[in-house]
């Protein structure tokens, strides 16, 4: 089992930053790779951004490419999630996400196994 804990969340203004973390515990030497999701209201879950645990091979949404910049610290078993220029249709509970198995060449929702209770990112225009 892996443990994720994020923290960082809270309002901003439109074009401002944030920065958020994901601490994670338990059996972390399994990781193959950790990544963020988010859910605005009445819409589905959608992946922002990723990292493979050991290269640090890095995946971004089109909507977030050149504003969001996901890093690793492996020596804390953390992943940050840093935000800038944001705008209003970032507005979501922001959700970290880690996966166990190489395999998957997609990274959607099915090659994360473990996931974090999320934290809100409120955007006001």
């Amino acid at each position: 089992q892996v443990q994720l804990v994020e923290s960082g969340g809270g309002l901003v203004q439109a074009g401002g930053s944030l920065r958020l973390s994901c601490a994670a515990s338990g059996r972390t030497f399994s990781m193959y790779r950790m990544g963020w999701f988010r859910q605005a209201p009445g819409k589905e879950r959608e992946f922002v951004a990723g990292i493979t645990w050991g290269a640090g091979i890095v995946k971004y949404a089109d909507s977030v490419k050149g504003r969001f910049t996901i890093s690793r610290d492996n020596a804390k078993n953390t992943v940050f999630l840093q935000m800038n220029s944001l705008r209003p249709e970032d507005t979501a509970v922001y959700y970290c996400a880690a996966g166990i198995n190489s395999y998957w060449t997609s990274w959607g929702s099915v090659a994360f196994d473990y996931w974090g209770q999320g934290t809100q990112v409120t955007v006001s225009s």
